[in-house]
């Protein structure tokens, strides 16, 4: 299928659509080919152009390897077998696992690739398009109109946003959030020798600010690392401080980062809604992400998939009834699945910010802590699993929030 510039000149944007998914992220592309392997007519819009650089470390747990579409090929920069725990610098310990933990890609290439896998099972694609709004149209309408800042507009069944944190789409919807952090990352050229001296490996340091904490991921193929740290926003010369300081203490401050960027990643709270009449939310979008790590990658690949499942059902949907019958079924689905995994992230995420180093003292004292680790990172369980399941892992986080 054509794109950008192409596809507006070969009139493939007439009519009323589908489906329209609004950002080409790891959400959108997910949602645009779960609606369009159904054989819906589906357009994708984003505002930049493929490949682009996004903030963002790069893992891909098991829960994002098992969410990919058919035959999809990752782009592994890494794999990782080892973890370097620290307690801000201090008391460092590595954990090995005889089994890949994870792996880790540049998402300028993976979401390339997530875009391709959707266009070919049939969405098109159109970039440079700012998305400035969505209007919902009754009547015999029935149908939803997304509005651009240069005047096009196009019409569609159903709508999915996935158009990142600070999405207009879930203005729309009238998404609320109850933590919002700031992640800054610095991606580092290093020598060849450096990168191999990584490899296999990254490198996890529970921070000096309360719930934060620093990341370094490998990415071997390119020689470069990405080294980033997260806390609470509100504090953010604090927090330039931390990866100023964490980088030095690395050894690394020698080299130049070829990127240095920041963004806000945002958790929707936990009454927030999840669509708004023919229009769903996904991913950053939604607020959908892991509350005490921040991983964001999985909960975009699997509301992506829902959204897509889901915004195809409302597409058919023959009135008001059946529309808003669906959009409760999709939440549905998204609360049983990862709203159940936020909501035990978050307590998790409670009892860090006042115990961390009960933490850092499981994970690297304790095996059973490190197999709920390594394990949960493959996807053979997560952190509502281990809560539920062992009894250690509640007396720990009960102990740790007192």
């Amino acid at each position: 299928m054509a794109s950008g510039a192409s596809a507006a000149s070969g009139g493939q944007l007439d009519g009323v659509w589908d489906v329209v998914v609004v950002g080409a992220g790891p959400a959108g592309a997910s949602a645009a080919y779960a609606a369009a392997a159904r054989g819906r007519r589906v357009l994708l819009l984003d505002k930049a152009e493929h490949p682009r650089y996004k903030t963002c470390g790069g893992g891909i747990i098991g829960p994002s390897r098992d969410s990919l579409p058919p035959d999809f090929e990752l782009p592994l920069q890494d794999w990782v077998h080892a973890v370097t725990f620290a307690y801000d610098g201090r008391y460092t310990r590595t954990r090995r696992s005889k089994r890949m933990l994870f792996g880790l890609v540049n998402r300028d290439e993976f979401d390339l690739r997530l875009v391709q896998a959707a266009k070919l099972a049939g969405a098109v694609l159109v970039t440079g398009v700012t998305v400035t709004g969505v209007e919902q149209r009754g009547g015999d309408h029935r149908t939803a109109l997304v509005t651009a800042a240069d005047g096009r507009s196009f019409e569609a069944r159903a709508v999915v946003g996935a158009d990142g944190s600070a999405s207009r789409i879930a203005r729309h919807v009238g998404v609320t959030f109850d933590q919002i952090d700031l992640g800054l990352e610095a991606e580092i050229p290093v020598p060849p020798q450096v990168a191999a001296d990584w490899s296999g490996r990254i490198h996890l340091d529970w921070g000096p600010l309360r719930g934060s904490y620093g990341w370094v991921f490998p990415k071997t193929e390119s020689s470069s690392l990405t080294v980033g740290v997260i806390s609470a926003r509100g504090d953010g010369e604090r927090t330039k401080q931390y990866l100023a300081d964490y980088i030095r203490r690395l050894g690394l401050s020698g080299f130049t980062p070829q990127v240095e960027s920041g963004h806000l990643t945002r958790c929707r709270a936990e009454d927030s809604p999840l669509s708004r009449g023919r229009v769903l939310v996904a991913g950053d979008a939604a607020g959908l992400l892991e509350p005490w790590t921040r991983e964001g990658i999985s909960y975009a690949l699997r509301s992506g998939q829902l959204a897509g499942e889901w915004a195809v059902q409302i597409a058919e949907a023959g009135n008001a009834a059946a529309v808003r019958r669906e959009a409760l079924n999709y939440a549905f689905a998204v609360k049983a699945g990862l709203g159940v995994e936020m909501r035990a992230g978050k307590q998790l995420l409670g009892a860090f910010e006042r115990r961390p180093y009960l933490f850092h003292a499981a994970v690297c004292l304790v095996p059973a802590a490190w197999r709920a680790f390594a394990r949960t990172t493959q996807g053979h369980t997560s952190f509502a699993q281990v809560l539920r399941r062992y009894r250690a892992a509640r007396r720990l986080a009960a102990m740790a929030s007192r």
